[in-house]
């Protein structure tokens, strides 16, 4: 299987048209991964201010607005970018996603460019941090070692979640995640590939998904016999792994520059503010190994059963 760096992989068709290939392995069912199609976005501007406009010397992305209009498919993506403001410190491209020769877009984006290891301004300490605080972390090496007394290797995800299987996570051991509707995960890529820039808009859209994360909450109450637990779970496998999750909005706020080789791990917490009626919001906010933030990212998303994603592929309609 090809790496994260060559499915993300875009080529020019001309000054303001890129194509690439979505892959199989990198999808839920038969849809691309949502957060793989935004690391293409990433990708595919990363390659216009790189060359068209080389001159801007613009080569972050520092904010990302994409709304998934109708499903993407498997096979070859084509990227039109529209220049809308092109300055000093920013850059403004509105970006369309089309696929199987349709007039109507799938996914259409605003993306701002900048140069995050160049630019200047005042800076003030906020004394931000996450709260509840995650858990301690004795070393990526225990991580990846599965001896951490905190955080515990998650079992692959079913084979419906294609594009989760090409991450490694690790959880809080004892399901002790920080609070409801919220989860903190370590992430690797599972080939030891390495997470760049143009990954995180991947990146900001793995992990353990909150709504199956209910029952789990269940499962550790105290009381209740060994038949009653084993009941529960049987319930828990059966209901969750039909669930499909399609994403209608994702923002992105990039807040650094990771290293230009990228780096191995990252950490991820999730928290969902309210879950009514088949939607969903997901806060995701993701720091580097020393706790620095690396970026913020907010979602909008539908809880659907998983028969709405297998359909055939060329319908488009969520």
């Amino acid at each position: 299987m090809v790496s994260f760096a060559e499915a993300t992989a875009v080529k020019a068709l001309d000054s303001h048209t890129y194509q690439c290939n979505f892959r199989d392995e990198w999808s839920i069912g038969n849809v691309p991964h949502g957060g793989f199609v935004t690391s293409c976005f990433l990708s595919a501007v990363a390659l216009h201010f790189s060359t068209t406009h080389a001159v801007c010397n613009q080569p972050h992305t520092i904010t990302l607005h994409l709304s998934f209009l109708r499903r993407t498919s498997i096979g070859s993506a084509t990227f039109s970018i529209r220049d809308v403001k092109l300055g000093r410190r920013t850059s403004t491209v509105h970006v369309s996603l089309r696929q199987n020769d349709e007039t109507e877009p799938s996914v259409v984006g605003y993306l701002t460019q900048s140069n995050l290891k160049t630019e200047e301004g005042i800076s003030l300490p906020t004394d931000w941090s996450l709260h509840p605080s995650p858990l301690p972390l004795l070393s990526t090496t225990a991580l990846q070692d599965n001896t951490d007394p905190n955080w515990v290797r998650a079992h692959r995800p079913s084979a419906f979640r294609k594009a989760a299987a090409r991450t490694q996570w690790y959880l809080p051991r004892h399901g002790r995640q920080p609070a409801p509707a919220t989860a903190d995960e370590w992430i690797c890529l599972a080939d030891g590939g390495r997470f760049t820039q143009t990954s995180l808009g991947f990146v900001v859209d793995q992990f353990p998904q909150i709504v199956e994360m209910y029952p789990l909450d269940e499962l550790q109450v105290p009381g209740g016999d060994g038949d009653e637990r084993e009941e529960k779970m049987a319930k828990w496998t059966t209901t969750t792994t039909t669930k499909w999750y399609p994403t209608v909005l994702l923002n992105l706020d990039v807040k650094q520059a990771l290293p230009e080789e990228g780096v191995e791990w990252l950490f991820v917490r999730v928290r969902a503010k309210r879950i009514e009626n088949g939607r969903m919001d997901l806060e995701v906010v993701v720091l580097n190994e020393v706790e620095e933030l690396v970026a913020v990212s907010n979602h909008v998303c539908l809880i659907l059963g998983a028969e709405r994603n297998m359909k055939r592929s060329g319908t488009s309609k969520i």
